[in-house]
C-alpha cells in the first residue's frame, strides 16, 4: 500500500465509523474476509467472524433504531462513547505498519474525523426530529448507509478520489456544523419557552378561585 492508500483507508474508516460503525466493520470484515481486498496484519480482527456476526447483529438493531425519531438522538447519544474511541482505534490500525508516530497521529487524526462526523449526524438528526413526519428520518439513515458503504468502497478501490471528496466533506462540516449548533440551540430555546408558558398557564389556572354557589 502506497501513502495515498493508508490515508484513504484510515480516515475512510475514521469518517465512516462516525456515520455508522457497524456497517463499517462489517463491510471492511466481508472484503477482507472473501480475499477482495487485502488488509493490514492489525486490521485482520475484523474478518474473524465472532467480530463480523457481532458488527452484523447491531447493524440490525442500529438500522431500526436510526429511523425511528427520537430513538436516533438516543441512539446517537450512547454511541458518542462508542464511535469515536473505535474510530481513532481502527484508524490506528490501518497504519499499523508504520512508526508509532504515524500511528499516533493516525490515532489522534481518526479520533477527531470522527468525533466531527458523529456531531454532524447527531445534530442533523435532532434538527431533522423536530418536523412532525418519520419519512425524512427513514431518507436520511437509508442515506447514510448508502453513504458508508459507497465511501468505504471508494477509500478501499479509488484511494485518491475518496480522499479528494473527503476534504470538500470536511469543508463542508465546518461550515455546516456551527449552523447545526445553532439549530439545536434554538429548537431547545423554543422548547423550553413552550415548557415556561404551560407551567405559567397552569400555576394562573390553579390560582385563580371558582365562584361560590
Amino acid at each position: 500500500m502506497d501513502t495515498v492508500q493508508y490515508i484513504a483507508l484510515s480516515m475512510g474508516v475514521a469518517w465512516a465509523s462516525g456515520i455508522n460503525l457497524y456497517a463499517a466493520v462489517l463491510m471492511l470484515g466481508y472484503l477482507g474476509s472473501t480475499g477482495n481486498i487485502d488488509l493490514p496484519p492489525e486490521m485482520m480482527v475484523v474478518t474473524d467472524p465472532l467480530v463480523m456476526s457481532a458488527a452484523g447483529l447491531m447493524y440490525c438493531v442500529e438500522f431500526f433504531a436510526d429511523k425511528t425519531p427520537g430513538v436516533d438522538t438516543a441512539w446517537d447519544s450512547l454511541h458518542t462513547f462508542i464511535r469515536i474511541p473505535l474510530g481513532a482505534v481502527l484508524a490506528m490500525s490501518a497504519v499499523g505498519e508504520m512508526t508509532p508516530a504515524v500511528e499516533l497521529a493516525a490515532f489522534l487524526a481518526g479520533g477527531s474525523l470522527t468525533a466531527a462526523t458523529h456531531a454532524t449526524k447527531a445534530g442533523s438528526r435532532v434538527i431533522i426530529n423536530s418536523s412532525p413526519e418519520p419519512i425524512s428520518n427513514w431518507f436520511t439513515s437509508l442515506g447514510e448507509d448508502f453513504l458508508v458503504i459507497a465511501g468505504m468502497w471508494a477509500a478501499l478501490t479509488h484511494p485518491l478520489v475518496f480522499v479528494i471528496f473527503l476534504i470538500l466533506f470536511i469543508i463542508l462540516m465546518i461550515w455546516l456544523l456551527p449552523k447545526i449548533w445553532r439549530g439545536i440551540k434554538r429548537i431547545f430555546s423554543t422548547l423550553k419557552d413552550f415548557i415556561k408558558g404551560n407551567k405559567s398557564s397552569l400555576a394562573l389556572d390553579s390560582s385563580i378561585e371558582p365562584p361560590n354557589d
